[in-house]
């Protein structure tokens, strides 16, 4: 019985905190359309990308909570302009929690401009907009007025009204991006973003509860230090009414094969990162071409550790990059280093 009731307390403690979080993954870096709609379109060496992303949260805890995202987003315009172009994309997000399935469902379709404002520098703007669903499934919880003194009787009324409950409202964000590059060992790109911009309400029952506006900030450093080694040192901050989140750390691409053409072909990634009184992320992956498959495993280290035994969450990510135009030869590349 103590377990049962500790079930219920975490589920319900959770329910209460969930409404604060925001949909978020570790690998940060491979979520460019959702940390900041001025990465749309913004592709030195692509015209389009395609990506994936799922995470396990506290699976050794009664409330897992997964999220999975799908996007996509090109460059469009580079053909008939010379120095600027426009991005287009859009993406699905959707995480679920806990017994009753505490989802939230994001629709969100991203618009970017992006001009080369020297030889060696670029600016972006970008604004997003979602279309988001919050939904609980009631029928799946047990309450206090099922208790019939020996167990839990689900058949029982449990005076929620409805079985289950969706409220839906709509978000809008906008972004800018400054990157400097010299197009042989360094690329620096300095991003702030905002989202809840309108403060939509969420809310099941009518109340006002309005979410609060969402800013953060990404700084990423691209550093060709060999032939066989590239250096990604990153940070990555946000912020939402009175919660925070601040992660840094640095992925290591190793050249392990050079193609026909003098390019490498094949990239091992290795990386560490810190998530601020959370947790520490190992990060493993393998690049193949334009492509990049990776994994990461978040250790926690805060005091949720003594629940879940340090286990925090496992996530993976598969991003496919690739060019819609024939290269003519006069393809214009810019920015980032490569082997």
């Amino acid at each position: 019985m103590k377990k049962i009731f500790t079930l219920i307390v975490i589920e319900i403690l959770f329910l209460q905190g969930a409404f604060s979080q925001g949909i978020h993954f570790s690998q940060y870096y491979n979520a460019p359309l959702l940390i900041n709609p001025a990465n749309t379109g913004m592709l030195p060496d692509n015209d389009y990308r395609v990506g994936i992303q799922f995470r396990n949260q506290g699976a050794t805890i009664p409330i897992p909570y997964n999220t999975f995202s799908a996007f996509a987003d090109v460059g469009i315009g580079r053909a008939k302009w010379e120095n600027s172009w426009l991005g287009l994309g859009g993406g699905v997000w959707r995480d679920v929690a806990g017994d009753g399935q505490l989802a939230l469902t994001k629709i969100q379709g991203n618009i970017a401009y992006h001009v080369l404002t020297s030889e060696n520098s670029s600016l972006s703007l970008g604004l997003s907009y979602a279309s988001n669903q919050r939904s609980v499934d009631f029928s799946k919880l047990t309450f206090d007025v099922q208790w019939d003194e020996f167990a839990f009787d689900r058949s029982a009324p449990n005076l929620e009204g409805s079985p289950s409950q969706k409220s839906t409202f709509n978000s809008a964000g906008a972004g800018v991006g400054f990157g400097y590059f010299n197009n042989n060992d360094l690329y620096l790109k300095a991003s702030l973003g905002i989202m809840n911009m309108n403060r939509p309400i969420e809310t099941f029952y009518g109340q006002s509860n309005r979410l609060g506006v969402r800013p953060n900030a990404q700084v990423d450093v691209i550093y060709k230090a060999s032939t066989r080694i590239m250096l990604n040192p990153s940070v990555y901050y946000a912020r939402q009414k009175k919660a925070s989140e601040l992660m840094l750390g640095s992925l290591v691409n190793i050249n392990t094969s050079i193609d026909g053409t003098g390019l490498s072909s094949n990239e091992v990634i290795l990386g560490a990162f810190y998530r601020n009184n959370d947790a520490i992320v190992g990060v493993a992956g393998f690049k193949f071409k334009n492509n990049r498959f990776m994994v990461n495993y978040d250790h926690t280290i805060s005091q949720l550790s003594k629940g879940n035994g340090g286990v925090g969450a496992f996530e993976f990510s598969l991003i496919l990059q690739g060019n819609y135009r024939k290269d003519d030869g006069n393809r214009k590349i810019y920015g980032c280093p490569r082997f």
